[in-house]
Parts: C-alpha cells; structure tokens; sequence
C-alpha cells in the first residue's frame, strides 16, 4: 500500500518523504535503497535529534527512474524492540519529535506501519494528520477496521486533536468473488463513506514492481497501469484531506 501511493506521488512530483517504520524494513528495499551500515528509524527513536534524523534519511533508487524527491527514512528490525504494548507518551512522540526538523521540506510525508496496534503505529498516529487504515474482505475485516478506528480516536482525545481517519481502503479484492462482494458490503453497512473508493484488486503486478525495487508506475502491462490508476485516485484523496498543491497545476498556472 505505502510503496503504491509513494509511487503515484513520485509521478505526481511531489516532494515524498517515506517512513519506514515496520521492523520488516519490506518498503525500505522497494524503495531500491541499502538498509546495511546506516543509521535508520531505531536510532532516530532512540534519539530524535535533527543530525542524526538527517542521517537517517537517503533518496530512494526510483530517482534513476526519473527526476523528482522521493527520500526514505530507514527501516530496521531493530525497530521492534519499540512496539511494545505499553508506549509511555514520551515514546509516542519521538517521531513526532524528529519529523517536526524536518517535515517543511516535503510535500508529503507517508509512514508506513506494521501490522499491529502497539507503540509503533501509535508513534506513527501521534506524528499524522491522516490515516489510511487498509483491511482486506475476509471473515474479520470489520472487526479489524473497527479496532483501528477506536484506537485513532483514542490517540485523537487523548494526544493529537489534529488526528483524523481518511478513510478505509479494501485490499487484494477479487472482484468476481461472491465472499468479497459481501464483506465489502458488511464494511459499507458499518462504516459508510469511511470506506473509500476505488478498493484495490488483487493484482501480482505490485508485488512484481516490489520485488524489482521499480515504481508501479513504470511497470509494464495492462494490469500494472490499472493498478497505478487505482493509486492515484487514492493519492488525489490525501491530497485534497492535506489540502496539498498539485505541482503540475502550479506548472500550468505558471506558464
């Protein structure tokens, strides 16, 4: 999800910074970036001090694809040793902390969570605007996505008052399965408009892209290009929640 709306942002040109906070560090080597003998988000964690927050941070491989900023802040496993269950509100707010240093210098800045509750993602919520919760149209799909909703409202009253849900976004959906037409339905029925359009089909051209460390937008095939759309719509979605400028219609208005 993080590595398709960063993709669609780089094609948009918007000045991305990605934040790679789940231990697994899976968007860190899709953005085509070496994890090994940097510092990375544990030790921003550890200590969020604009030096070492700035060392923490390089420009993704995609820029040999073309021009544009689209910077990562590393992943690593050593990230796991904070996603306990019990974050003190001290820990909630490094990354808060250190992106506040340097944050003007983007146009967008997305975090990418692992899958999980704990401090990690809470530490990514006290630190946004937003949040994107993605569910896929399985048996507990509704009672996963109204565990999240609870908990940014949690986060929301008790730290961020600026903290709101974007929306949910349904994943890998199989369109022609009869199971997945009636969870969606189920989503719809308990949550309404939170439950964004387009939901994301179930497509092997993104993890392709993944795997060659490529942006979905310039992979080839049909189903790739569809997928991109897809990323877009959802990327204009954002955009207008953050109220951020196209850069392409700031071009336009210039000429």
């Amino acid at each position: 999800m993080t590595l398709g709306l960063a993709s669609a942002a780089f094609a948009r040109s918007l000045r991305t910074l990605v934040v790679d906070l789940d231990p697994q560090a899976d968007v860190s080597t899709g953005l085509d970036v070496q994890i090994a003998g940097r510092l990375n988000v544990s030790d921003v964690l550890t200590s969020p001090k604009e030096k070492i927050v700035r060392q923490a941070i390089t420009s993704s491989g995609w820029t040999r694809v073309h021009d544009g900023t689209i910077d990562v802040m590393l992943g690593s496993p050593s990230a796991i040793n904070f996603d306990g269950p019990h974050p003190t509100v001290a820990d909630v707010w490094k990354l808060e902390e250190a992106l506040a240093s340097i944050e003007s210098e983007y146009d967008l800045v997305l975090i990418d969570c692992p899958p999980s509750l704990n401090a990690l993602t809470r530490t990514a919520w006290a630190a946004s605007d937003r949040v994107m919760v993605v569910t896929e149209p399985g048996l507990f799909s509704v009672a996963a996505a109204d565990r999240a909703l609870r908990a940014i409202e949690e986060i929301r009253r008790g730290l961020s008052p600026r903290l709101q849900p974007l929306g949910i976004v349904v994943n890998r959906v199989r369109p022609q399965s009869v199971e997945h037409q009636f969870r969606i339905k189920e989503l719809r029925d308990m949550f309404g408009p939170l439950v964004l359009e387009p939901q994301l089909p179930e497509r092997t051209s993104l993890q392709q892209a993944q795997g060659a460390a490529k942006p979905l937008h310039v992979w080839p095939g049909e189903s790739a290009q569809e997928l991109a759309t897809d990323f877009d719509a959802l990327l204009d979605r954002i955009m207008r929640a953050g109220r951020i400028e196209d850069p392409s219609d700031t071009q336009d208005a210039s000429r």
